[in-house]
């Protein structure tokens, strides 16, 4: 792939009005090619200039964009390098969305609708020595990321993580630069239903966090939203502390309870079998007061 080659390894020298090549030689009897082509001084209405390793760029446009090879008198290439117009316009980086299941070192970020043919990110200031991150193209034609950070999951957010996106189209380049809080792109997992169980006329729900949530869960609490459909009339209820028993089916997703981050997609639907319930809260029997699981858990601070 084009793209990923020039991001991994080519040269290139990136302007906006005037540019200035240089072939890392001691000869001076080199010769010059613009995209294959031979390049003469004086090329493209004056606006090159070749003087031996050297070559000027005086107007930066769609034609003199490219790759610039410099070859020796016994035809051997020297070097090549890319020359890109740096787009200076301002380029709205709203549809690219970065999600992070929990507050360990892992998140992703999508870029939908980009226009651009090949992109790459890099988390920089806070993580100097994470690399470049080449998009992976899917099927959609978005661009799917994998990132790593280096922020200590219970230490308090102070600054912004800083991400730095460069994309390609053609020979022009695009170089802007993200900022948001860790905390702020949080979504959790789908939260598990663990089991239900009658408790004279309300359900005593116990929901365990996902997987891939941080713990200790203690520290990094959830809150959960239940929704319901009644047997009666069908109605839908959402959200609601009580939990009735003449329900029909359920559903929960969940947030982080601190933060307040975005919710988790619900969970399938879970049907009510009539006057059961599930083993996994035993304990709890009609005629026993019962804690309820599905509540909002608060989460302490770090004094």
């Amino acid at each position: 792939d084009f793209m990923f080659l020039f991001f991994s390894f080519f040269l290139d020298v990136v302007a906006k009005e005037k540019a200035t090549l240089t072939c890392e030689t001691q000869e001076q009897r080199v010769t010059w090619r613009l995209n294959g082509k031979p390049l003469e001084d004086g090329d493209f209405g004056d606006v090159i200039h070749v003087n031996g390793p050297v070559v000027t760029v005086d107007e930066i446009d769609d034609p003199v964009l490219g790759e610039y090879t410099c070859w020796s008198a016994a035809e051997h290439k020297i070097s090549s390098t890319f020359l890109l117009q740096e787009l200076d316009v301002h380029h709205s980086l709203e549809s690219l969305k970065c999600e992070a299941k929990s507050y360990d070192c892992f998140f992703t970020c999508a870029w939908r609708d980009s226009g651009y043919d090949s992109a790459r990110l890099y988390l920089g200031r806070d993580c100097e020595s994470c690399p470049w991150v080449n998009g992976n193209v899917m099927k959609d034609g978005s661009f799917q990321f994998d990132l790593f950070h280096s922020l200590s999951p219970y230490a308090e957010e102070t600054t912004m993580m800083e991400l730095t996106v460069e994309a390609l189209h053609n020979f022009s380049i695009l170089k802007r630069t993200k900022r948001f809080y860790l905390r702020d792109i949080i979504k959790p997992d789908s939260p598990r239903i663990a089991g239900y169980l009658p408790v004279q006329q309300e359900l005593n729900v116990t929901i365990e966090p996902p997987s891939t949530w941080s713990s200790p869960h203690s520290f990094f609490s959830l809150e959960n939203e239940i929704e319901y459909v009644l047997k009666d009339n069908g109605e839908v209820k959402s959200p609601s502390a009580l939990i009735p028993r003449k329900i029909s089916k359920f559903r929960v997703r969940c947030r982080d309870s601190y933060a307040l981050s975005a919710w988790s997609h619900w969970t399938p639907w879970k049907n009510v079998k009539k006057g059961k319930g599930t083993k996994k809260n035993s304990k709890c029997s009609p005629g026993k007061k019962c804690k309820r699981h599905y509540h909002k858990q608060h989460k302490y601070t770090k004094s």
